[in-house]
């Protein structure tokens, strides 16, 4: 299909409601650090985020919209976990 396994594992993650597929989404594992988990949610947050395909149409940036609030919600699942701030 033309994907990368790293785009695909964590696109799966968000569909998943545990925190092992909070970290895949985040292309991630339990093993990083908080220093990593921050930055892998700043990577996914630039390379997600639903105002770089506004200009598609509203369609694609409801659905852009929805993806971006999975990373988001996976971003706050490990920090909740982990008890960051």
């Amino acid at each position: 299909m033309g994907i990368r396994t790293e785009d695909f594992i964590s696109i799966r993650g968000l569909y998943a409601d545990n925190l092992e597929a909070a970290y895949q989404v985040l292309e991630i594992n339990s093993a990083s650090t908080d220093d990593e988990v921050k930055k892998a949610y700043r990577k996914m947050a630039v390379k997600y985020h639903p105002d770089k395909v506004a200009y598609l149409g509203e369609e694609i940036k409801a659905q852009a919209n929805e993806k971006f609030q999975k990373f988001n919600e996976a971003y706050e699942k490990i920090k909740k976990a982990r008890g960051m701030n």
